[in-house]
Parts: structure tokens; C-alpha cells; sequence
């Protein structure tokens, strides 16, 4: 990336950035003679044109800018805010215009260090896919094995670079999410460490591995397996999985097969985090493939977010606390963890309030997600005005990436209407993670 463009891309985003703080400069004027309520509205209104504006130069510079705005986007859905906020936020999509296959096609031969008809016996020049940060295209190894050939595109790591530093100093001073500084920090921390893994494909090809062991013991879930001699820094050769998008499933999948897809992937999920303590963490839809009889194909494992076995165990009892209703237990520990920074009453109420409709599909046996019963997400809505009221209810580094899966899975279940007993999943994992931080 070129110094002139990575300056160009820093001025545009940082000139949003002027105009966001400008315009809640404006509202701090404004709100001192602004009764509570009006006061409240008028901030709102500021923070959506805020988080718009974001999202159109965000989509206008693509690339980059796309992926760390995506990403910013999928922790914000762990976040509880407001709907019309994460709504701006969710209009980006990480697409991308294709890269002429002659450019990918010099990216592989240097990498592999051989004429691609060497090291393929066909592969298809139009692209599976293009995405903010590589393309994927369809080939076949000499011996027959289908695969998917990912390759980086040319210098997106100074591209994520320029654009994540821009876009923290804009998120961190703009107030687009209406909350601390410290929290907001900590958030793009993560962003950034989860990115800079998805910028190296010996490091997916790491996750892979692992997460092909951590999972073998799931039936019906697939991983797809590496071929090494394929694989660089900047190229991940894998196989090609066989399936359905979650769009065709919905329609071709019976509510057994949509029910046993829903429960493979809360069990894995579980697993995952509580017991194995590595965790797939980028659950969107295009992440899954699906059989007509319920078989789920994971896919993508860059992100891929790791966890202290004493931390897990600490949060588990947290989710076991709150399943049983223990209020001051459960504040206790998520002030350990650093999800309450406070003793205010209001804070105290707002947070155990949100803990506790995130736990009601745990709580009611067989839950259908989306169906009448399931008012997780009406629920937390009517809670956000006050909990943007209290900056002490955050989300500390540690569960970024959790609250991110977490929704995804649940977002998965909903629009597959999947029923089960979801607690019942969920609570054999809480005490494995105790008992293995006890050394049982």
C-alpha cells in the first residue's frame, strides 16, 4: 500500500471523525438546557448520524475499512445497543470486487514457488468469493482432491492497519457507541489481535488443526482438512466441504434435520468455550454449510479466540449463579471479571437485567428460538435506554468475542427455529469448566 493512499485513507476517515465529535460537541452545548428525556433523544439522534456517516465511508473506502468496520460491526451485536445503531453498523457487508485471476495467479506461483499448472490440476479462474481481506477460488490437487484456494490480497496488512488506527482514534473519541473509553480500547484490542491472526494463514491453518481435534468427537460436524505443501503465510489450500447455504437449508431441511443442525452447533459452541477453552469465533451464516439431514460444515477459522482456564471457570460459575437466580452472586462476579466497575443501584439493576433475559432460553426446558416464548431480543431492547445511561455495565475484553458468538448462535437458531433444551446443553459444560480449574 502505497504511503500516499495509506495517508488518503487515514485523512478521510479522521475527517469523519472531526465532523461525529463536532456534532457531539455540539449536543454537550445543546443538552445543558435540555430537560433528561429530550436530552436523551437528541444524543440518540446524534449517535445514529454518527454511526451512518461511519458506515458510508466506511463502505465508499471498501477494502480494509470494510473488514475492520465488519468486525466492529459483529462485536457491536454482543453489545446490546441499540437496534437503530447496530442496524447502521450491520448495513456493512464484507464483499469486495474481484482481483483479476492474472494477479492472483502471480500471488500463488510466488508463494508455492511453482507454475500453477504444477500445483493444480485445474482450478476455476472466477472466484468462490471476494472478501475485504482475500479471494477464494475452487481447484483440484493432482491426485483429484477437491479444494478451496484462499489467497491474501497485496499488502492488506498496511491497508488493516491505516484503516484500524483511523477507525479506533474515530470510535474510541466519537462517542459512536455511547460508551467509556476504557471499554472501547479494550474492544478494539481485541479487534486487532483477532485480526492480525486472520492476516496469517500458517495461523488458520494452526486453528484448523486444533479445532479438527477439539471437534472430531461431534457427529455431523465437519472441518475441512489442510494440505501443508499448499500452504504459506498468504496462501491456505483446503478441502472443499460439501453443502447448502443456511438460506437453502431453511427451505430443503426438515425441522428434525434444522433441530439436530441447531443443537450441533450450541453443543460444539459450548464445548468449545467452557471445556476445550478454544473457541471458532466468527459464527455469521456464511461460516456454515448444511445437509438435507442436519450435518453442519465449519468453515473459515481465522478468528479463532483462546481462554485461561481460570478466567473460563470464574465466568461459568457467573452463568451458573445467574441460571440460578443468585443476584448478588452473579454482580459479584461480573465484577470480577470487569462487567460492573460500580456499586450503584441503578447500574446493579440494569446489568442483573440484562444477565437475566439473556438467561431465560436456559431456563424454560424445550425453547423454540424465535418463537412466541423467545423475547430475548424485545426484552434487551426495552432495556437500552438505561443501560446506555450507566457506562459502569461494560463488556470487558475477555468476553468480546463471547457475547459476539453467543449472539451468533443464538441469531443461527432463531432463523432456523430450532427447539431443544438448551440449558440442559449449556449447564454440563459450566461444570466441567469448574471442575477442571479445581483439577478434577
Amino acid at each position: 500500500m502505497a504511503k500516499k493512499g495509506r495517508l488518503s485513507r487515514i485523512a478521510r476517515i479522521t475527517g469523519v471523525s472531526s465532523r461525529v465529535g463536532g456534532s457531539w460537541l455540539g449536543q454537550k452545548v445543546k443538552g445543558a438546557f435540555q430537560g433528561a428525556k429530550e436530552r436523551a433523544q437528541s444524543e440518540r439522534e446524534v449517535q445514529v448520524r454518527g454511526a451512518r456517516e461511519v458506515v458510508k465511508t466506511m463502505g465508499a473506502l471498501k477494502g480494509a475499512a470494510m473488514k475492520v468496520g465488519q468486525s466492529l460491526a459483529q462485536v457491536a451485536e454482543g453489545m446490546d445497543l441499540p437496534e437503530d445503531v447496530a442496524g447502521a453498523l450491520r448495513e456493512l457487508n464484507d464483499k469486495a470486487e474481484p482481483v483479476p485471476f492474472e494477479i492472483v495467479r502471480e500471488d500463488i506461483e510466488l508463494e508455492l514457488e511453482a507454475p500453477i499448472d504444477e500445483l493444480f490440476s485445474w482450478i476455476d479462474p472466477a472466484p468462490l468469493g471476494t472478501a475485504s481481506l482475500a479471494q477464494a477460488h475452487a481447484a483440484r490437487l493432482p491426485d483429484g482432491t477437491e479444494v478451496v484456494v484462499k489467497v491474501l490480497h497485496r499488502q492488506i496488512e498496511d491497508a488493516v492497519a491505516a484503516d484500524l488506527f483511523a477507525l479506533r482514534s474515530m470510535f474510541v473519541t466519537g462517542r459512536l457507541m455511547n460508551r467509556s473509553k476504557a471499554e472501547l480500547v479494550d474492544i478494539f484490542d481485541e479487534i486487532e489481535a483477532r485480526l492480525s491472526e486472520e492476516l496469517d494463514y500458517y495461523q488458520e491453518a494452526a486453528n484448523i488443526e486444533e479445532l479438527s481435534r477439539v471437534l472430531a468427537r461431534f457427529e455431523g460436524l465437519s472441518v475441512p482438512k489442510t494440505h501443508p505443501k499448499w500452504c504459506t503465510e498468504r496462501v491456505l489450500t483446503m478441502d472443499r466441504l460439501p453443502g447448502m447455504p443456511l438460506s437453502e437449508f431453511r427451505q430443503k431441511g426438515s425441522k428434525e434435520a434444522r433441530d439436530r443442525a441447531a443443537r450441533t452447533i450450541a453443543e460444539s459452541f459450548h464445548y468449545q468455550l467452557f471445556e476445550a477453552r478454544v473457541l471458532h469465533a466468527d459464527p455469521h451464516e456464511g461460516n456454515y454449510l448444511f445437509t438435507e439431514d442436519g450435518a453442519v460444515a465449519l468453515l473459515d477459522f481465522g478468528c479463532v479466540k483462546r481462554f485461561d482456564e481460570f478466567w473460563m471457570a470464574d465466568y461459568a460459575t457467573l452463568v451458573q449463579n445467574a441460571f440460578a437466580g443468585r443476584r448478588a452472586e452473579t454482580l459479584d462476579g461480573l465484577r470480577s471479571i470487569g462487567g460492573l466497575t460500580s456499586t450503584s443501584p441503578g447500574a446493579e439493576d440494569v446489568a442483573w437485567e440484562i444477565i437475566w433475559v439473556i438467561c431465560q432460553p436456559f431456563l424454560a426446558g424445550e425453547v423454540t428460538l424465535g418463537g412466541p416464548e423467545d423475547r430475548v431480543i424485545d426484552d434487551l431492547q426495552a432495556l437500552m435506554p438505561r443501560y446506555l445511561l450507566h457506562r459502569s455495565v461494560r463488556v470487558p475484553k475477555e468476553m468480546v468475542y463471547v457475547h459476539r458468538t453467543l449472539t451468533g448462535v443464538y441469531s443461527l437458531g432463531r432463523r432456523l427455529g430450532a427447539t431443544a433444551d438448551w440449558g440442559a446443553i449449556a449447564t454440563r459444560s459450566h461444570d466441567k469448566a469448574i471442575a477442571q480449574a479445581r483439577g478434577a
